[in-house]
């Protein structure tokens, strides 16, 4: 799958739940320990004391190669690193313990109460399955193995508070989503906003935005490697990549004639001009490649830092055939739109020159849903086509 750079509130605020779970995680064992076979009298103390210690040194262990993935930024693996860690030491500390000796098959401590009830806090679904089958699954595993019914108790505790769990985080996921909905659909609004006063300096590029993000999102789609969360965040990116025309002058972006080279050197601006515009808003930052390079081409002789081949970002490849395309399917005041199949055989013929050679093979598959899109789109028909001075259409 394909991962964007990951936002650093919630890069801070994984942080601060993984160090809170290993804080309580150690104080609760250590203290459990402690009581159990310290404090509390009545309690058998016959286990052997001396495999014990080993798992206190690997349980210990843990704790510096936990912070070895933090600063290989591997966060995400510290919570599954640590929980699958400390059911195998137990697994072997207990089997050492009880598989050689006639002793009743006690096991357990209230850490794992915490790790089944802290499991929702991280949000993540995933992660509570692990936690929730590690625990049973050991208890199952040593009830088997030993035959005993004790094993019973734990299993129906475990699955008992994997209940509790699990209604704590469908509300915890509720309350996300709730929150994303209305982020994204504030965001929408100041999207369409900008795209409005974007289209109001050339009505003739009216919907152009809306249909190249259509066009992306879908050759996105087809590679498989974006989740849906970020198409909807590459969607956005898209609507807003021509955003940079707004610094361009109106002499110059409605010129029904053929464009100078200084004048087309100032349409070349757009590009940077944009991606400075959102690089710092939340949600389109990460997607800023879009902006700033759907115009560079496979060959290194698109704008504005001629990249070529595969030094153009993945997202931008996708964005120019999509751009591209409709381009040349929808109406300028200095041309009629080409028909579809024109287009088609213009971008096969780019392929390893002005497209990447992947991501026209991908377009070949799509564009039967690209026709269906463009024919039941609804176009504006009222733009007066200025035939006195068509100019030659610049795909780059």
């Amino acid at each position: 799958m394909y991962r964007q750079k990951e936002d650093p509130t919630l890069i801070n605020e994984e942080q601060r739940a993984v160090k809170w779970f290993l804080a309580l995680f150690y104080f609760i064992y250590t203290f459990y320990e402690v009581f159990y076979h310290m404090i509390y009298k009545n309690i058998d103390l016959t286990l052997p004391r001396e495999i014990n210690i080993w798992m206190y040194i690997s349980l210990l262990l843990l704790l510096p190669l936990s912070y070895y993935l933090m600063k290989r930024e591997k966060l995400y693996l510290v919570k599954y690193f640590f929980v699958v860690g400390y059911l195998l030491i137990s697994v072997v500390n207990e089997s050492l313990i009880f598989s050689g000796d006639n002793l009743e098959y006690q096991s357990g401590n209230a850490v794992e109460i915490l790790l089944v009830l802290f499991s929702p806090f991280f949000v993540n679904t995933r992660f509570f399955v692990v936690v929730t089958t590690g625990l049973v699954t050991k208890y199952v595993f040593f009830g088997v193995l030993l035959q005993s019914v004790q094993a019973i108790l734990p299993v129906t505790l475990v699955i008992v508070l994997s209940g509790i769990a699990y209604i704590l985080l469908r509300r915890f996921q509720s309350y996300i989503d709730a929150i994303k909905k209305s982020y994204n659909y504030q965001l929408e609004g100041i999207v369409k906003g900008v795209i409005a006063t974007i289209e109001l300096k050339d009505p003739y590029t009216r919907g152009h935005s809306e249909r190249v993000a259509h066009y992306a999102n879908s050759l996105a789609r087809e590679t498989g490697k974006f989740t849906n969360e970020e198409l909807n965040s590459i969607n956005y990116a898209c609507l807003l990549h021509d955003i940079g025309k707004v610094n361009i002058p109106d002499s110059i972006l409605m010129k029904p004639g053929k464009l100078t080279k200084e004048e087309f050197e100032v349409i070349k601006t757009h590009p940077k001009v944009g991606a400075e515009a959102i690089k710092d808003v939340s949600g389109l930052g990460n997607n800023i490649e879009i902006v700033k390079f759907h115009h560079e081409r496979w060959d290194g002789k698109g704008y504005p830092n001629q990249l070529k081949g595969s030094e153009i970002p993945y997202l931008a490849r996708i964005v120019s055939i999509a751009d591209a395309f409709d381009a040349m399917t929808s109406s300028r005041s200095y041309r009629s739109a080409l028909p579809v199949e024109e287009a088609y055989r213009r971008i096969v013929e780019g392929k390893g020159t002005q497209f990447d050679p992947e991501m026209v093979d991908l377009f070949k598959k799509v564009f039967s849903e690209w026709i269906i899109f463009h024919e039941k789109y609804e176009w504006e028909s009222n733009f007066p086509l200025n035939k006195a001075f068509l100019r030659e259409e610049v795909t780059l």
